[in-house]
């Protein structure tokens, strides 16, 4: 284990992920495709007038009035005629527009659309170099800004100090942010963040040293000044902040981890694999760009898994299960440091560029990392989603095809096709053209696109450029347009090893066969892999006989592995289990994980008269602490409603 006593962990507060060790780099304006794959509906901004290329924040994190107040100064290189350049919005208070020489700047705000906000059309002034100009935008984000997450103390670990976190994927950066927010507008950033001290501000670039210490008024509160720079250009959704109580633990020469101190030391023996994960990484698919890999463990409000913000991954607390079972998330962030963040889908149609991609290079780093059962075991687990997907989509429905097409909604999407068929295509491939072969081939794709946007179009492109090369036959039996656009499997998918699960799957029989359960010993012998195998295995109707059973022999409620205790109150709910509920109500309470949260008020509401005065009750008192994400995909459940309106279309 590879980091100081955490006695010591005060000096290293931001040494971690300063500036002062890394390479300075010329700024690099990353090209806008034209391609219409590469056009992007949920943007106002029309790049090829006018385009923002730099972003630098100087913000105060107002943690009473839940808002983040400043300016924002944009480097915008625009065509020789334009005259105005559009910008996202989405609630965003404008104080005044200037250009970078004080001169204020005409501007209008138009209608906001409830889908994608609102745009801030800027006529735009001299210029301060050749093609370059610069906008001053004083702003606060509004009182309802979806990006931003303010905690109360009660809400966090420690329960003394205040906490905010952002989430900007998929569009919500517009949010706290003016900018032309859309993966195809790469740019790069820096910021100046203030917060009240004692709290530490953390981002998703590298830190430029120590905090400064503000002079404030007699009485005020005394305040930190924060800053941080990412000179590789990156999209919009991928700027991000969390400040809160943190410490900071280092896990290896170029990787640490932050979080709260009550965490601390459980987070860092969670991830203490992490630079073995960095080193197989930068082994299959070249070096490791960013210069550190930082992770922050946030409170349970965090709606997803992990987000991989470049150089700070953003982590739930729900991973730690104390034996590292639930890394498997750690490595598909940091696959994400190639597949995502260092080349990125222009549009928000070919979600499976990023997460299926991720989710391939995921297996191949766990494989390096963790050995071949374990990956084994996690292909079995992701095919049976996607055969789920399947039958509840239909193997014809457009939902089914990597590329969402045209006529779907790409941010409404089946995560088992987007991130499990995705990963199947890549280690289809894989097995048809040969490891060393399509290594090869997935190093260059990233050599070649670095720092840009790209397409499905560009993939195919790529793969026939590069490994087909005219080989009617190959081409024939990769059937490339068939995955990319076609619904259901190919018949050439590489299936995952049948032996995986043997002998889970044959406990699952017995079980089937006659309630018989596998042993205690067997049961706690078996990986976390397989214990999910088993319960996701499970007949749908249960008796309260049967599990209580389960539970007694197996243990489930007193799981330390949130993925299967999760599973187990799912049945439980789902057969209106009563000895269940005070768990999952405690459950409910703690985690806001919207991959738990959401099936679980489903199981409850679907029960109809039993379940839904639960799910009611337990609601109104853990709403407020969800995040929006998750409050609206739960509003749409119980059918909730907020002045006036359902409050999931907010």
């Amino acid at each position: 284990m590879r980091f100081p006593a955490f006695a010591a962990l005060g000096a290293l507060l931001v040494a971690g992920c300063s500036t002062e060790d890394l390479p300075s780099q010329e700024r690099v304006i990353a090209p806008i495709l034209t391609s219409e794959q590469a056009m992007d509906e949920f943007t106002y901004a029309r790049p090829l007038e006018a385009r923002v290329t730099h972003v630098a924040l100087d913000l105060d994190l107002d943690f009473e009035g839940a808002r983040v107040e400043g300016t924002a100064t944009l480097d915008v290189q625009a065509a020789e005629d334009a005259t105005e350049i559009v910008l996202d919005s989405d609630g965003l208070i404008i104080g005044g527009i200037a250009d970078g020489n004080g001169n204020a700047l005409e501007y209008t705000i138009g209608e906001s659309d409830p889908d994608k906000g609102e745009p801030i059309t800027i006529q735009l002034g001299e210029r301060t170099g050749p093609e370059l100009q610069q906008i001053v935008i004083s702003y606060a984000s509004g009182p309802s800004a979806e990006a931003l997450q303010w905690l109360a103390p009660e809400q966090t670990a420690g329960g003394e100090h205040p906490f905010v976190f952002s989430q900007g994927q998929a569009i919500l950066n517009r949010s706290w942010i003016p900018t032309q927010d859309s993966p195809g507008i790469r740019q790069t950033w820096e910021a100046r963040i203030t917060a009240p001290d004692p709290l530490t501000v953390v981002m998703s670039g590298i830190s430029r040293g120590d905090p400064e210490v503000l002079d404030v008024a007699e009485g005020e509160t005394a305040r930190r000044a924060f800053e941080f720079v990412m000179d590789n250009s990156i999209p919009p959704y991928l700027i991000a902040i969390a400040a809160g109580n943190l410490e900071f633990a280092e896990l290896g020469p170029r990787s640490g981890v932050w979080a709260e101190p009550e965490q601390i030391e459980a987070a860092a023996e969670e991830l203490s694999d992490t630079e073995a994960m960095i080193d197989a990484a930068e082994g299959l698919y070249g070096s490791y760009r960013w210069g550190r890999y930082d992770m922050i463990v946030l409170p349970p409000a965090f709606p997803y898994g992990g987000m991989e913000n470049p150089v700070m991954t953003f982590l739930t607390p729900t991973f730690i299960a104390g034996d590292r079972s639930n890394t498997g998330l750690i490595a598909h962030e940091l696959a994400h440091s190639w597949s995502g963040n260092l080349v990125t889908y222009a549009s928000w149609r070919d979600g499976w560029l990023n997460e299926g991609v991720t989710s391939y290079l995921t297996a191949r780093i766990s494989e390096e990392v963790f050995g071949e059962t374990r990956v084994m075991q996690e292909r079995a687990l992701e095919y049976a989603g996607v055969l789920e997907a399947l039958e509840t989509l239909g193997e014809d429905n457009p939902r089914t095809s990597l590329r969402t097409p045209d006529e779907l909604n790409p941010l409404e999407y089946s995560s088992a096709i987007v991130y499990d068929k995705g990963a199947m295509f890549l280690h289809t491939m894989e097995s048809i053209i040969g490891r060393e072969r399509f290594d090869e081939f997935m190093r260059g794709w990233f050599d070649r696109h670095a720092f840009q946007p790209a397409t499905s179009e560009m993939f195919l492109a790529d793969l026939r450029e590069y490994v087909v090369k005219d080989d009617e036959e190959l081409e024939e039996s990769l059937m490339l347009d068939e995955w990319i656009y076609g619904t259901g499997l190919p018949e050439n998918a590489a299936l995952p090893n049948p032996e995986a699960f043997a002998a889970v799957d044959a406990a699952v029989e017995a079980y089937a066969a006659d309630s018989t359960l596998p042993g205690n010993a067997s049961w706690t012998g078996w990986t976390a892999f397989e214990q999910r195998r088993f319960l996701e295995e499970l007949p749908d109707e249960l008796s309260d006989r049967e599990l209580a059973a389960l539970n007694e022999t197996l243990g489930l409620s007193e799981t330390g592995n949130n993925e299967v205790l999760f599973l187990w109150l799912e049945a439980a709910l789902r057969n209106e289990y009563q000895p269940a509920v005070r768990q999952a109500e405690t459950f409910l309470g703690r985690v806001g994980r919207n991959k738990f949260v959401e099936p679980l008020f489903k199981a409850l509401w679907e029960t109809g008269a039993w379940g839904q005065p639960i799910a009611t009750r337990i609601y109104e008192s853990t709403r407020g602490s969800y995040h929006s994400y998750t409050r609206g995909k739960v509003d749409l459940i119980v059918g909730f409603e907020a002045e006036g309106e359902v409050a999931s279309e907010s």
